[in-house]
Protein backbone atom coordinates (compact mmCIF):
# COMPACT_ATOMS: atom_id res chain seq x y z
CA UNK A 1 0.00 0.00 0.00
CA UNK A 2 1.93 3.47 -0.80
CA UNK A 3 1.76 6.79 1.19
CA UNK A 4 -1.30 8.18 -0.85
CA UNK A 5 -3.88 5.21 -0.45
CA UNK A 6 -2.75 5.21 3.52
CA UNK A 7 -3.37 8.43 4.02
CA UNK A 8 -6.78 8.35 2.17
CA UNK A 9 -8.19 5.67 3.93
CA UNK A 10 -6.98 7.27 7.71
CA UNK A 11 -8.76 10.57 6.42
CA UNK A 12 -12.14 8.25 5.32
CA UNK A 13 -11.87 6.56 8.94
CA UNK A 14 -10.98 9.55 10.75
CA UNK A 15 -13.73 10.86 13.36
CA UNK A 16 -14.86 13.96 12.39
CA UNK A 17 -16.85 17.03 13.83
CA UNK A 18 -19.80 15.79 12.40
CA UNK A 19 -19.73 12.06 12.03
CA UNK A 20 -17.08 10.19 9.23
CA UNK A 21 -16.86 8.96 5.82
CA UNK A 22 -16.16 4.79 6.45
CA UNK A 23 -15.55 2.24 3.41
CA UNK A 24 -18.53 -0.15 3.12
CA UNK A 25 -17.76 -3.86 1.85
CA UNK A 26 -19.23 -2.98 -1.71
CA UNK A 27 -16.51 -0.39 -2.74
CA UNK A 28 -18.20 2.79 -1.78
CA UNK A 29 -18.05 5.43 1.40
CA UNK A 30 -21.25 6.70 3.41
CA UNK A 31 -21.12 8.75 5.60
CA UNK A 32 -22.14 7.95 9.31
CA UNK A 33 -23.53 11.20 11.34
CA UNK A 34 -22.10 12.15 14.81
CA UNK A 35 -24.40 12.10 17.10
CA UNK A 36 -25.83 15.94 17.91
CA UNK A 37 -25.12 18.61 19.37
CA UNK A 38 -21.78 19.27 17.69
CA UNK A 39 -18.71 18.81 19.44
CA UNK A 40 -16.51 21.34 19.90
CA UNK A 41 -19.97 23.04 20.99
CA UNK A 42 -21.06 25.52 17.84
CA UNK A 43 -18.89 29.09 18.27
CA UNK A 44 -21.28 31.70 18.61
CA UNK A 45 -19.53 34.28 16.53
CA UNK A 46 -20.66 38.24 17.07
CA UNK A 47 -22.52 37.87 13.46
CA UNK A 48 -23.80 34.53 14.43
CA UNK A 49 -25.47 36.20 17.59
CA UNK A 50 -27.08 39.35 15.68
CA UNK A 51 -28.38 36.79 13.09
CA UNK A 52 -30.05 34.83 16.38
CA UNK A 53 -31.36 38.11 17.23
CA UNK A 54 -33.02 39.20 13.83
CA UNK A 55 -34.28 36.21 13.29
CA UNK A 56 -36.01 35.68 16.79
CA UNK A 57 -37.66 39.37 16.13
CA UNK A 58 -38.85 38.80 12.94
CA UNK A 59 -40.56 35.76 13.53
CA UNK A 60 -41.82 37.20 16.92
CA UNK A 61 -43.46 39.92 14.30
CA UNK A 62 -44.52 37.61 11.69
CA UNK A 63 -46.57 35.68 14.85
CA UNK A 64 -47.96 38.96 16.20
CA UNK A 65 -48.93 40.25 12.19
CA UNK A 66 -50.89 37.09 11.47
CA UNK A 67 -52.89 37.18 15.24
CA UNK A 68 -53.63 40.72 14.24
CA UNK A 69 -55.91 39.34 11.10
CA UNK A 70 -59.64 38.95 11.67
CA UNK A 71 -59.71 35.27 11.39
CA UNK A 72 -56.11 33.92 11.00
CA UNK A 73 -57.38 30.74 10.20
CA UNK A 74 -59.11 32.08 6.85
CA UNK A 75 -55.55 33.39 6.01
CA UNK A 76 -53.29 30.19 6.71
CA UNK A 77 -53.69 27.49 4.31
CA UNK A 78 -52.43 30.54 1.23
CA UNK A 79 -49.49 30.43 3.52
CA UNK A 80 -49.11 26.50 3.85
CA UNK A 81 -50.25 26.46 -0.31
CA UNK A 82 -47.13 28.50 -1.29
CA UNK A 83 -44.51 26.69 1.12
CA UNK A 84 -45.87 23.35 -0.55
CA UNK A 85 -44.96 24.75 -4.06
CA UNK A 86 -41.77 25.89 -3.20
CA UNK A 87 -40.79 22.96 -1.65
CA UNK A 88 -41.67 20.92 -3.51
CA UNK A 89 -40.02 22.69 -6.54
CA UNK A 90 -36.94 22.43 -5.26
CA UNK A 91 -37.04 18.66 -5.53
CA UNK A 92 -37.91 19.39 -9.31
CA UNK A 93 -41.63 19.77 -9.42
CA UNK A 94 -43.10 22.09 -12.43
CA UNK A 95 -46.49 22.98 -10.47
CA UNK A 96 -46.98 26.51 -9.79
CA UNK A 97 -49.83 28.21 -6.75
CA UNK A 98 -52.30 28.62 -9.76
CA UNK A 99 -51.91 25.14 -10.92
CA UNK A 100 -52.63 24.18 -7.38
CA UNK A 101 -55.32 26.34 -6.64
CA UNK A 102 -57.08 25.64 -9.81
CA UNK A 103 -56.54 21.72 -9.07
CA UNK A 104 -58.49 22.21 -5.78
CA UNK A 105 -61.27 23.79 -7.16
CA UNK A 106 -61.66 21.00 -9.90
CA UNK A 107 -60.73 23.92 -12.87
CA UNK A 108 -59.70 21.52 -15.65
CA UNK A 109 -56.37 22.22 -17.59
CA UNK A 110 -54.81 20.41 -20.24
CA UNK A 111 -51.49 21.91 -19.68
CA UNK A 112 -51.51 21.46 -15.98
CA UNK A 113 -48.28 19.28 -14.83
CA UNK A 114 -48.77 16.50 -13.87
CA UNK A 115 -46.88 16.36 -10.57
CA UNK A 116 -49.90 19.12 -8.91
CA UNK A 117 -50.63 16.34 -7.12
CA UNK A 118 -47.23 15.78 -5.05
CA UNK A 119 -47.74 19.26 -3.84
CA UNK A 120 -51.50 18.83 -2.89
CA UNK A 121 -49.79 15.99 -0.93
CA UNK A 122 -47.51 18.25 0.73
CA UNK A 123 -50.58 20.38 1.85
CA UNK A 124 -52.19 17.10 3.14
CA UNK A 125 -48.86 16.48 5.04
CA UNK A 126 -48.65 19.52 6.41
CA UNK A 127 -52.63 19.97 7.86
CA UNK A 128 -52.22 16.67 9.17
CA UNK A 129 -48.93 16.87 10.79
CA UNK A 130 -50.43 19.86 12.69
CA UNK A 131 -53.46 18.15 13.95
CA UNK A 132 -51.48 15.43 14.99
CA UNK A 133 -49.14 17.79 17.31
CA UNK A 134 -51.89 17.92 19.49
CA UNK A 135 -51.51 14.09 20.64
CA UNK A 136 -47.79 13.35 19.25
CA UNK A 137 -44.94 15.18 19.38
CA UNK A 138 -42.26 16.05 16.71
CA UNK A 139 -40.33 12.31 16.45
CA UNK A 140 -39.77 9.59 14.45
CA UNK A 141 -43.11 8.15 14.38
CA UNK A 142 -44.73 11.41 13.03
CA UNK A 143 -42.20 12.25 10.43
CA UNK A 144 -43.16 8.44 9.04
CA UNK A 145 -46.44 9.38 9.25
CA UNK A 146 -46.25 12.43 7.64
CA UNK A 147 -43.89 10.75 5.14
CA UNK A 148 -46.78 7.77 3.78
CA UNK A 149 -48.91 11.11 3.55
CA UNK A 150 -46.49 13.10 1.55
CA UNK A 151 -45.77 10.24 -0.74
CA UNK A 152 -49.15 8.12 -1.22
CA UNK A 153 -50.45 7.40 -4.80
CA UNK A 154 -47.73 10.39 -6.20
CA UNK A 155 -44.40 9.48 -7.79
CA UNK A 156 -41.97 7.72 -5.08
CA UNK A 157 -45.60 5.95 -4.01
CA UNK A 158 -43.49 2.79 -4.60
CA UNK A 159 -40.35 3.93 -2.19
CA UNK A 160 -42.12 2.57 0.77
CA UNK A 161 -44.09 5.30 1.92
CA UNK A 162 -44.12 6.02 5.97
CA UNK A 163 -40.51 3.05 6.21
CA UNK A 164 -37.30 3.82 6.67
CA UNK A 165 -35.50 2.64 3.94
CA UNK A 166 -33.94 -1.25 4.08
CA UNK A 167 -31.72 -0.50 1.11
CA UNK A 168 -28.52 2.50 0.08
CA UNK A 169 -29.37 5.82 -1.07
CA UNK A 170 -27.34 8.66 -2.78
CA UNK A 171 -27.13 12.53 -3.44
CA UNK A 172 -25.87 13.40 -7.02
CA UNK A 173 -26.24 14.08 -10.81
CA UNK A 174 -29.70 12.32 -12.81
CA UNK A 175 -28.04 9.11 -13.62
CA UNK A 176 -25.05 9.32 -11.22
CA UNK A 177 -23.86 5.84 -9.84
CA UNK A 178 -23.02 4.98 -5.96
CA UNK A 179 -19.40 5.59 -6.44
CA UNK A 180 -19.73 9.21 -8.70
CA UNK A 181 -22.41 10.57 -6.12
CA UNK A 182 -22.24 13.97 -4.08
CA UNK A 183 -23.12 12.25 -1.16
CA UNK A 184 -23.98 9.13 0.42
CA UNK A 185 -26.03 8.82 3.53
CA UNK A 186 -25.51 6.39 6.69
CA UNK A 187 -25.50 3.05 5.09
CA UNK A 188 -29.17 1.29 5.83
CA UNK A 189 -28.26 -0.89 8.94
CA UNK A 190 -27.25 2.69 10.46
CA UNK A 191 -29.97 4.46 9.68
CA UNK A 192 -32.22 3.43 12.99
CA UNK A 193 -29.69 4.24 15.53
CA UNK A 194 -28.61 7.82 13.80
CA UNK A 195 -32.93 8.31 14.03
CA UNK A 196 -32.76 7.51 17.08
CA UNK A 197 -29.41 9.70 18.41
CA UNK A 198 -31.33 12.56 16.54
CA UNK A 199 -34.68 12.16 18.52
CA UNK A 200 -32.76 11.94 21.92
CA UNK A 201 -31.52 15.42 20.84
CA UNK A 202 -34.61 16.86 19.36
CA UNK A 203 -36.28 15.98 22.82
CA UNK A 204 -33.48 16.48 25.09
CA UNK A 205 -33.61 19.56 27.46
CA UNK A 206 -30.16 21.64 26.81
CA UNK A 207 -29.61 25.52 26.55
CA UNK A 208 -29.12 25.34 22.80
CA UNK A 209 -30.97 28.74 21.51
CA UNK A 210 -33.87 26.97 19.93
CA UNK A 211 -33.75 28.53 16.81
CA UNK A 212 -30.31 27.11 16.51
CA UNK A 213 -31.43 23.62 17.87
CA UNK A 214 -33.82 23.53 14.92
CA UNK A 215 -30.98 24.45 12.36
CA UNK A 216 -29.15 21.50 13.56
CA UNK A 217 -32.07 19.48 13.56
CA UNK A 218 -33.04 19.76 10.29
CA UNK A 219 -29.51 19.72 8.71
CA UNK A 220 -29.08 16.17 10.89
CA UNK A 221 -32.19 15.07 9.08
CA UNK A 222 -31.14 15.57 5.22
CA UNK A 223 -27.84 13.76 6.14
CA UNK A 224 -29.72 10.83 8.05
CA UNK A 225 -31.85 11.27 4.81
CA UNK A 226 -33.82 8.27 6.17
CA UNK A 227 -36.42 7.54 3.24
CA UNK A 228 -35.64 6.38 -0.30
CA UNK A 229 -37.04 9.58 -1.56
CA UNK A 230 -39.04 12.48 0.02
CA UNK A 231 -36.16 13.83 2.28
CA UNK A 232 -36.09 17.07 0.88
CA UNK A 233 -39.70 17.99 1.69
CA UNK A 234 -39.89 15.87 4.70
CA UNK A 235 -37.19 17.73 6.60
CA UNK A 236 -38.39 21.56 5.49
CA UNK A 237 -41.81 20.24 6.58
CA UNK A 238 -40.29 19.78 10.35
CA UNK A 239 -38.92 23.14 10.27
CA UNK A 240 -42.56 24.64 10.35
CA UNK A 241 -43.91 21.81 12.98
CA UNK A 242 -41.13 22.71 15.24
CA UNK A 243 -41.77 26.24 15.42
CA UNK A 244 -45.41 25.60 15.97
CA UNK A 245 -44.99 22.70 18.54
CA UNK A 246 -42.65 25.18 20.74
CA UNK A 247 -45.21 28.23 20.10
CA UNK A 248 -42.76 30.78 18.41
CA UNK A 249 -45.82 30.45 16.07
CA UNK A 250 -48.93 29.92 16.57
CA UNK A 251 -49.97 29.31 12.92
CA UNK A 252 -48.10 27.78 9.97
CA UNK A 253 -47.29 31.17 7.97
CA UNK A 254 -43.61 30.66 7.07
CA UNK A 255 -42.44 29.60 3.43
CA UNK A 256 -39.13 28.94 4.26
CA UNK A 257 -38.29 27.20 1.06
CA UNK A 258 -38.63 30.60 -0.56
CA UNK A 259 -35.43 31.34 0.66
CA UNK A 260 -33.98 27.91 0.18
CA UNK A 261 -35.24 27.69 -3.80
CA UNK A 262 -33.94 31.15 -4.38
CA UNK A 263 -30.47 29.98 -3.13
CA UNK A 264 -30.45 26.49 -3.97
CA UNK A 265 -27.25 26.04 -4.78
CA UNK A 266 -26.03 28.07 -1.34
CA UNK A 267 -28.27 25.78 0.34
CA UNK A 268 -26.84 22.25 -0.60
CA UNK A 269 -23.37 23.58 -0.70
CA UNK A 270 -23.77 24.69 2.88
CA UNK A 271 -25.36 21.66 4.07
CA UNK A 272 -22.70 19.33 2.24
CA UNK A 273 -19.44 21.69 4.27
CA UNK A 274 -21.08 20.36 7.64
CA UNK A 275 -20.44 16.25 6.18
CA UNK A 276 -17.29 17.45 4.50
CA UNK A 277 -15.66 19.47 7.12
CA UNK A 278 -17.85 19.80 10.34
CA UNK A 279 -18.64 23.45 9.21
CA UNK A 280 -21.82 23.61 11.02
CA UNK A 281 -21.54 27.31 11.66
CA UNK A 282 -21.97 28.11 7.68
CA UNK A 283 -25.03 26.21 7.51
CA UNK A 284 -26.33 28.16 10.52
CA UNK A 285 -25.62 31.03 9.63
CA UNK A 286 -27.79 30.45 6.05
CA UNK A 287 -29.93 29.11 8.16
CA UNK A 288 -30.40 32.09 10.60
CA UNK A 289 -30.40 34.17 7.55
CA UNK A 290 -33.16 33.17 5.30
CA UNK A 291 -35.29 32.52 8.62
CA UNK A 292 -35.06 36.64 9.17
CA UNK A 293 -35.37 37.58 5.51
CA UNK A 294 -38.86 35.00 4.54
CA UNK A 295 -40.47 36.34 7.91
CA UNK A 296 -40.61 39.73 7.22
CA UNK A 297 -41.62 38.71 3.98
CA UNK A 298 -44.57 36.42 5.27
CA UNK A 299 -45.04 39.53 7.84
CA UNK A 300 -45.40 42.40 5.05
CA UNK A 301 -47.77 39.51 3.06
CA UNK A 302 -49.65 40.22 6.26
CA UNK A 303 -50.04 43.43 6.01
CA UNK A 304 -50.82 43.58 2.80
CA UNK A 305 -53.55 40.78 3.29
CA UNK A 306 -55.35 43.33 6.06
CA UNK A 307 -55.40 46.63 3.38
CA UNK A 308 -56.35 44.26 0.84
CA UNK A 309 -59.35 42.92 2.93
CA UNK A 310 -60.42 46.54 4.59
CA UNK A 311 -60.76 48.29 0.91
CA UNK A 312 -62.77 45.11 -0.43
CA UNK A 313 -64.83 45.16 2.41
CA UNK A 314 -65.57 48.60 1.66
CA UNK A 315 -65.86 48.80 -2.20
CA UNK A 316 -68.77 45.97 -0.80
CA UNK A 317 -70.26 47.90 1.85
CA UNK A 318 -70.39 50.61 -0.56
CA UNK A 319 -71.67 49.30 -3.83
CA UNK A 320 -73.50 46.04 -3.29
CA UNK A 321 -76.49 47.50 -1.73
CA UNK A 322 -78.88 44.81 -0.45
CA UNK A 323 -76.89 41.79 -1.51
CA UNK A 324 -73.94 43.21 0.85
CA UNK A 325 -74.22 41.23 3.76
CA UNK A 326 -74.02 38.16 0.74
CA UNK A 327 -71.06 39.92 -0.61
CA UNK A 328 -69.37 39.90 2.34
CA UNK A 329 -69.29 36.18 3.19
CA UNK A 330 -68.56 35.65 -0.51
CA UNK A 331 -65.26 37.83 0.32
CA UNK A 332 -64.61 36.29 3.31
CA UNK A 333 -64.69 32.76 1.55
CA UNK A 334 -62.17 33.51 -0.74
CA UNK A 335 -59.13 34.02 1.30
CA UNK A 336 -58.94 30.48 2.18
CA UNK A 337 -60.50 29.35 -1.30
CA UNK A 338 -59.80 32.07 -3.73
CA UNK A 339 -60.88 30.48 -6.71
CA UNK A 340 -64.84 29.49 -7.28
CA UNK A 341 -68.09 29.20 -9.39
CA UNK A 342 -71.54 30.23 -9.17
CA UNK A 343 -72.93 26.66 -8.02
CA UNK A 344 -70.45 27.11 -4.87
CA UNK A 345 -71.70 30.87 -4.21
CA UNK A 346 -75.18 29.66 -3.97
CA UNK A 347 -74.53 26.68 -1.66
CA UNK A 348 -72.29 29.11 0.60
CA UNK A 349 -74.96 31.96 0.65
CA UNK A 350 -78.12 29.87 0.42
CA UNK A 351 -79.97 31.41 -2.90
CA UNK A 352 -81.07 30.50 -5.63
CA UNK A 353 -78.57 29.98 -8.54
CA UNK A 354 -79.84 33.06 -10.90
CA UNK A 355 -79.19 35.46 -7.61
CA UNK A 356 -76.21 34.22 -7.10
CA UNK A 357 -75.24 34.59 -10.59
CA UNK A 358 -76.07 38.10 -10.15
CA UNK A 359 -74.19 38.21 -7.06
CA UNK A 360 -71.05 36.87 -8.96
CA UNK A 361 -71.49 39.24 -11.94
CA UNK A 362 -71.42 41.69 -9.54
CA UNK A 363 -68.16 40.89 -7.74
CA UNK A 364 -66.89 41.00 -11.50
CA UNK A 365 -68.04 43.98 -12.54
CA UNK A 366 -65.90 45.57 -9.64
CA UNK A 367 -62.36 43.79 -10.59
CA UNK A 368 -62.55 41.31 -7.16
CA UNK A 369 -63.28 38.41 -9.52
CA UNK A 370 -62.29 37.49 -12.74
CA UNK A 371 -63.32 34.54 -15.01
CA UNK A 372 -60.72 31.76 -16.13
CA UNK A 373 -62.17 29.43 -18.47
CA UNK A 374 -63.61 31.26 -21.14
CA UNK A 375 -66.75 28.99 -21.29
CA UNK A 376 -70.40 30.24 -21.12
CA UNK A 377 -70.83 26.89 -18.81
CA UNK A 378 -69.36 25.55 -15.90
CA UNK A 379 -67.10 28.87 -15.71
CA UNK A 380 -64.56 29.36 -12.65
CA UNK A 381 -63.60 32.75 -11.34
CA UNK A 382 -60.38 33.40 -9.14
CA UNK A 383 -59.89 36.38 -6.81
CA UNK A 384 -56.72 37.49 -8.48
CA UNK A 385 -55.95 40.73 -5.79
CA UNK A 386 -55.09 37.90 -3.27
CA UNK A 387 -53.56 35.65 -5.26
CA UNK A 388 -51.39 37.92 -6.59
CA UNK A 389 -49.62 38.20 -3.16
CA UNK A 390 -48.58 35.01 -2.89
CA UNK A 391 -48.02 34.07 -6.25
CA UNK A 392 -44.46 36.14 -6.58
CA UNK A 393 -41.55 33.45 -6.96
CA UNK A 394 -43.98 30.46 -7.40
CA UNK A 395 -43.22 29.99 -11.00
CA UNK A 396 -41.00 27.13 -11.50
Amino acid sequence: MNNEQTLMNTSQMSSGRAGRYISQPQGYRAFSPAPLPPDPPIQLSLELQSLLSDADRALGRLDGSIQTLPDPDLFVLMYVRKEAVLSSQIEGTQSSLDDVLEAEAHVFSATRPRDVDEVLNYVHAMNYGLERLQTLPVSVRLIREIHERLLRDVRGSKHQPGEVRRTQNWIGPAGCTLNEATFVPPPPHEVSNSLAQWERFLHADDVIPYLLKVGLVHAQFETIHPFLDGNGRVGRLLITFLLCERGLLQQPVLYLSHYFKRHRQAYYERLQAIRDRGDWESWLTFFLRGMAEVSQEATQTARRIVDLREAHRALIVDQFGRVTANGLKVLESLYSHPITNVKAIAELTGVAYPTANDLTKRFVHHGLLTEITGRRRGRSFRYDAYIRLFAEDTTP
